[in-house]
């Protein structure tokens, strides 16, 4: 049985698990300022939750590509109230904190935010692994290069799989040498990679299996199903369920999407048909 350490309560991720996204930036590429009061935020938190959401990862710094630079005070800004508000209606709720600042992270977790969600793996900030290590959270740690401002210019690879295998093998050797017990990886789909290359990844998902650790796959919504079905990102909900699919049968422990019920579905099924 794979477990991961929330808070003191046991995850078994060996049947796969659902993280529902909550934006609170006005420019994410999917949604974006949708959620633009407390009560609808709650309201989307309960709904997540009530669909079988486990996680709920909330972010306040939009990393869609060559999205706008923050400030460390503007994402406290955005994030902690909203923090406060969720865990004060849901206690239960295990929240996951989508940033890549340590000081964000450190104020989030104080708070009650059960784990952290780096897209730059700690590239981007030398003191958040020590931060993970001290606080003793799972942490996802995400595959990408440069920013979210550079990395569309960064998709040049020689072997893109074997160049991701060697920065996970090298980021968790780091990880664990600082007592980080529960890893994530998350190959990163849409992030310094293109749309071949992205379903180049998907294909071959199933050899991050050789790193011995749990793998999330995010491509709810993204450019690689509304690009490939000249579609809107609101029209690729069904594109996304196929995609989400394929990570489970590729061994996709935890989905990370903006349809949460449509993503208990995809691993209902399998798991009927698995179970067959």
């Amino acid at each position: 049985m794979k477990t991961i350490n929330c808070k003191g309560t046991l995850i078994d991720i060996s049947s796969p698990k659902v993280m529902g996204v909550l934006n609170l930036t006005p420019d994410s590429f999917y949604d974006g300022g949708k959620y633009k009061d407390e009560i609808q935020i709650l309201n989307q938190v309960e709904t997540m939750i009530s669909h079988g959401a486990t996680f709920i990862d909330i972010g306040a710094y939009s990393s869609r590509p060559g999205a706008q630079d923050i400030s460390i005070d503007e994402e406290k800004k955005r994030i902690l109230p909203i923090l406060t508000k969720i865990l004060s209606s849901f206690p239960e709720a295990i929240v996951s904190i989508d940033t890549f600042r340590s000081d964000v992270a450190h104020e989030c977790i104080q708070v009650g935010a059960a784990l952290i969600n780096d897209i730059s793996a700690g590239s981007l900030d030398s003191q958040m692994m020590a931060i993970v290590a001290q606080h003793n959270v799972p942490y996802i740690m995400m595959h990408m290069r440069g920013t979210p401002q550079t990395m569309k210019s960064l998709t040049s690879y020689e072997n893109m799989i074997k160049e991701i295998q060697f920065y996970f093998s090298k980021k968790i050797a780091q990880a664990r040498a600082l007592g980080i017990h529960d890893l994530i990886i998350d190959p990163g789909f849409g992030f310094a990679k293109d749309t071949d290359q992205n379903f180049k990844l998907l294909q071959d998902m199933d050899l991050l299996a050789i790193q011995d650790v749990p793998v999330l796959a995010g491509v709810s919504r993204k450019s690689m199903i509304y690009k490939t079905l000249a579609i809107s990102p609101k029209e690729a909900l069904n594109g996304t369920s196929v995609l989400n699919t394929i990570a489970l049968l590729k061994g996709a422990s935890i989905l990370r999407v903006h349809d949460v019920k449509e993503a208990i579905e995809c691993i209902s099924l399998i798991a009927a048909m698995q179970k067959a």
